[in-house]
């Protein structure tokens, strides 16, 4: 199969072939329809994943359809139209016997621990518990821009967050993380204050619901700056960036017993940033991360989309062919465009 690869950390990933997966006995092969190209895919080609091992395939953002199925598989059989979650579980932890199998003590990560979808075909383990069946109205390209972003994003304003109508919600940041959680949170009924450095991102965020906008490099002090539109602050606010600024932001503009959730990753260097822990303290505000979402809980997701409250497929802003995704995957630091990049040719 074709796969786009890189052997060396920050060095340009490659397009070559490679053998094809076959199934592990739990596990599927799925031919890839459509990934979408994340800044995650970004932070483990810089070396920033410690569960990478080289050489390696990123891509963890995707749909498309079994081709093959482990003996042990019961669920799923060849031609099932699927996407999965960026994190997928063991079955037989803790956690996942919980439920939550997105902080799965021993996670599947495809693009991460194990080969991604910037391939023809990937492989999938734990199939029964992990692959999520696509609506049949939905098409690929639309199921890949769920990826890991708007999943997540979803469930740091539904699950995490616990948004209600009528709440003020902070969005610093708007990638495709960022303009997902401005859709999901206006979809849910709250208002939603969105903060960018760029125009053309801000202008995207009205348009998906954000009541306000704030261009960051142009006011004085964004906290305050949220705090007077909000009426004295947030009572939800999430840094969809991941950035020691965005972050620091995010939990400053709260009011009083809000919640922050760290949506962005912090990765390397800026793993550590620094946190306004007298606020915290004082105004009893709650911090809180978001990694991914389980496969049980698309249903809900789903049942939001159908009547047209959430429209995922509005986040798309370019299709790509495998080949082109390098120059995506590499340039993804300086933030370019607008919307999520899909890769749909291969």
């Amino acid at each position: 199969m074709k796969a786009v690869i890189y052997d060396s950390f920050g060095a340009r990933p490659q397009l070559r072939s490679v053998p094809d997966p076959r199934p592990e006995p739990h596990g599927v092969v799925i031919r890839v329809m459509a990934t979408g190209v994340c800044r995650s895919d970004w932070h483990g080609w810089m070396g920033h994943d410690p569960d990478i091992r080289l050489p390696h395939v990123p891509g963890h953002e995707f749909s498309g359809m079994v081709v093959a199925a482990g003996r042990e598989v019961r669920r799923w059989k060849a031609g099932d139209r699927v996407t999965v979650p960026f994190v997928a579980g063991c079955g037989s932890c803790p956690e996942c016997h919980s439920g939550n199998q997105q902080v799965c003590d021993h996670q599947f990560q495809p693009g991460s621990t194990h080969w991604g979808s910037f391939a023809e075909y990937v492989s999938i383990h734990q199939a029964d518990l992990n692959l999520v069946r696509l609506p049949e109205a939905m098409d690929f390209t639309t199921a890949a821009s769920l990826g890991c972003r708007f999943v997540t994003s979803y469930r740091a304003v539904v699950d995490q967050g616990r948004v209600s109508p009528g709440q003020w919600v902070a969005v610093h940041g708007c990638g495709g993380v960022g303009l997902s959680a401005v859709m999901i949170a206006s979809a849910a009924g709250a208002r939603v204050v969105a903060v960018d450095i760029a125009d053309d991102k801000l202008e995207l965020a009205r348009e998906l619901g954000a009541e306000a906008t704030i261009h960051a490099s142009r006011v004085a002090d964004v906290v305050e700056a949220v705090r007077a539109i909000t009426h004295g602050g947030a009572h939800l606010s999430l840094d969809a960036l991941g950035h020691p600024t965005t972050c620091f932001h995010s939990i400053a503009n709260l009011r009083k017993r809000g919640r922050h959730v760290q949506v962005g990753l912090m990765l390397g260097e800026q793993a550590t940033p620094s946190i306004p822990m007298s606020r915290v303290i004082a105004n009893e505000l709650e911090i809180l991360g978001s990694h991914g979402m389980q496969a049980h809980r698309y249903g809900t997701l789903f049942a939001m989309m159908k009547p047209g409250k959430l429209d995922p497929g509005r986040l798309v802003g370019r299709t790509v062919s495998l080949e082109q995704s390098i120059d995506v995957l590499t340039g993804m630091d300086s933030f370019p465009g607008v919307g999520v990049t899909v890769v749909t040719a291969f």
